[in-house]
């Protein structure tokens, strides 16, 4: 079967997702629609969908992101995931940059609302680095937030990264993303789609994206969210595809909290540690874990180690900040022992090397550094 007849069906507008999969089962009646011939007994609605196609077009541009190195995964490719394939709506086609390896172990999607605390996106990537030395793939969806902070998390480990955007593979979004989304694919993970070249970030293929996320996934764990995150929507789609799911508890009075406060009074899991997730991780699955060579723990990355390269006063910011309580000059100096004049440079020192952050109104806050100073 020609793959582009699939992956044409990506462009049709004005249908919806179910209705695109009705076509599936039926590839004669794609080839006799390609070939411009009737199809009785087609939907009003697709009927016009197919009038406003034009396959030659969409063949061309499909080829020119094969050339270019963009993987393409019709619905009916033998590695197309079968995950997906259960799903009732599944996507006609995948766009593929880096390795479809990831896609064979077993997924957590990690996934939190962009207006994110410091706090979160620390947890967020901890827990994702943790997942990623376990075994698992991580899959979030590239935005802003807690999603970024997955995503470098599970880059500790090459090849566990998977990345799925709302865009066209050719339209990195947010475009600060761009650099991390060629840093998944060339690390051995993968950034996927289903939306075909071009394709701006309309509010309405989001929803689709995150159906992507749940179905790909084992279970998904929200970190922060807040009362309408679209980490809810993954949430649903996986609860309707019986995918578990986890939550981080947040503080009460953060609006961020909301959501994974409400999916935990709501029966998801609590969870604390990677282990949470783990013991409920069934047997056919957990054989295919790949655990990395070096092992990992949540206690030793509860603060950032103390380098030899950081000052004296620098060292001692180190011990007084927290991830998830910004304090600011004052509170600092009186916490440290040190005069402003030494403690601003120590500040600066530490925000060059990633150790913390600089919050509004000069308030600072723990950020764990990837890389020990120089």
């Amino acid at each position: 079967m020609n793959p582009y007849l699939f992956s044409a069906l990506t462009r049709l507008t004005g249908v919806s997702t179910a209705q695109r999969a009705g076509l599936f089962g039926d590839p004669e009646l794609l080839v006799r629609i390609r070939g411009g011939k009737p199809a009785p007994g087609l939907h009003p609605s697709l009927s016009k969908a197919f009038a406003n196609l034009d396959w030659r077009i969409c063949e061309k541009e499909d080829k020119a992101l094969e050339a270019a190195g963009v993987l393409l995964l019709s619905w009916d490719h033998p590695r197309y995931p079968e995950p997906l394939r259960a799903l009732p709506d599944p996507p006609p086609a995948l766009y593929i940059r880096g390795s479809l390896e990831a896609l064979d172990l077993p997924i957590v999607a990690i996934v939190g609302s962009r207006l994110s605390t410091v706090y979160g996106q620390a947890v967020a990537r901890d827990m994702a680095e943790e997942a990623a030395r376990s075994g698992f793939a991580v899959i979030s969806g590239l935005a802003r937030g807690i999603d970024s902070a997955a995503h470098r998390g599970s880059l500790a480990v090459p090849g566990r990264a998977i990345g799925v955007l709302g865009t066209g593979i050719d339209v990195p979004y947010p475009r600060e993303n761009a650099p991390l989304m060629k840093e998944i694919a060339e690390s051995g993970g993968a950034v996927l789609t289903e939306l075909p070249p071009g394709t701006p970030p309309l509010p309405r293929h989001f929803p689709m994206r995150n159906r992507v996320i749940a179905g790909l996934s084992w279970a998904v764990l929200v970190v922060e969210a807040t009362e309408r995150s679209g980490s809810l929507i993954t949430a649903r789609f996986a609860l309707e595809t019986g995918k578990e799911i986890f939550a981080v508890p947040h503080n009460i009075t953060s609006h961020t909290g909301v959501g994974p406060n409400t999916l935990i009074q709501k029966g998801a899991k609590l969870v604390q540690r990677i282990e949470d997730i783990l013991e409920e991780l069934p047997e056919h699955l957990r054989c295919k874990l790949k655990p990395s060579d070096s092992q990992f723990s949540m206690d030793s990355i509860a603060r950032p180690a103390l380098y030899s390269g950081y000052g004296e006063g620098a060292q001692k910011v180190l011990g007084t900040l927290k991830p998830d309580h910004a304090l600011g000059v004052d509170a600092l100096c009186a916490a440290t022992g040190l005069a402003a004049q030494e403690l601003l440079p120590a500040l600066l020192e530490l925000q060059l090397t990633g150790a913390c952050v600089e919050l509004p109104g000069m308030r600072y806050a723990l950020s764990r550094p990837r890389k020990e100073p120089s």
